[in-house]
């Protein structure tokens, strides 16, 4: 009885790490947005299908130059003296871009369609 009981309680915790490892492994779509903030604020909403660049500059002078291309995003340039948010690439998905000595973050978001207008 005791053993029925094992191999039944192995199966379900083999079909659930099945279920999950499929599910961590099927990549999602790319974001079509990112918000930009620093310190908590936040600075802007940048739509990846449209290229551009442009440099985020803090009040002390430091800066983080931003590009998007072809629905990446990256942080080509920044002041900060450890260079791990521009060494990080291109992304289009994913984890945040942390520049943390300039305290600039990089999330990225789903569609921006408006789904109700209050006013």
């Amino acid at each position: 009885m005791k053993t029925k009981y094992y191999i039944a309680i192995l199966a379900v915790v083999l079909i659930l790490c099945a279920v999950s490892s499929v599910l961590l492994l099927v990549p999602g779509g790319a974001a079509t947005h990112a918000e930009i903030s620093s310190e908590g604020t936040h600075l802007r909403t940048v739509d990846l299908r449209i290229d551009q660049e442009f440099t985020v500059t803090l009040e002390d002078g430091s800066y983080n130059t931003v590009t998007v291309k072809d629905g990446k995003i990256a942080v080509t340039a920044a002041s900060c003296p450890d260079q791990y948010c521009a060494r990080r690439g291109w992304c289009d998905s994913g984890a945040q871009i942390v520049c943390l000595p300039n305290g600039l973050v990089i999330t990225f978001t789903e569609n921006q369609d408006v789904d109700a207008a209050v006013g």
